[in-house]
């Protein structure tokens, strides 16, 4: 059973607040859904490769939830798989080591250097990159790891 109290207009406020930091976050996935997601991409990887990548590629099977979506590169030269966000289309193919985000950053050698580390080891790169369906570039955190020949992540937006 759930009790409600108003007591003046600083409680209805309150109340009005955390209605909408609610909203906001059911809206954007968390660090430990995105790691969540990156177990889910590891597994299916290694089951499947290739069904794996085109899941990925539309974003079926789980693989896109909110802002939340993996992304694949190969790890010899840094192919870049595609991935559900429509603003990175124009790096589809291109090569990981060579992106660099809003700032100048390198996150692209960054991501590709995490996924030089053996199988299972997962790293963490900060870098600003646009939400899906966003041009502005936001904080993003993605955990990155080896799956055999490929460097895979899912990143969250903070």
């Amino acid at each position: 059973m759930i009790r409600s109290f108003v007591i003046g207009f600083g409680t209805l406020s309150l109340i009005s607040l955390s209605s909408a930091v609610l909203a906001q976050d059911i809206k954007h996935g968390t660090a430990a859904e995105a790691r969540a997601m990156l177990q889910k991409t590891i597994a299916a990887v290694k089951a499947d490769k290739a069904k794996a990548l085109e899941m990925i590629a539309k974003g079926e099977g789980g693989f896109l939830d909110r802002d939340l979506y993996p992304f694949c590169f190969n790890n010899t030269d840094g192919k870049i798989y595609p991935f559900p966000n429509p603003n990175a289309t124009a790096v589809f193919g291109a090569d990981q080591r060579k992106l660099k985000d809003a700032s100048g950053k390198n996150f692209g050698q960054m991501n590709f250097d995490a996924a030089q580390k053996p199988d299972g080891i997962i790293s963490e790169v900060k870098y600003v990159w646009p939400k899906p369906g966003d041009s502005k570039p936001s904080v993003k955190v993605s955990f990155v790891t080896r799956i055999g020949d490929l460097g895979c992540g899912v990143g969250y937006y903070k």
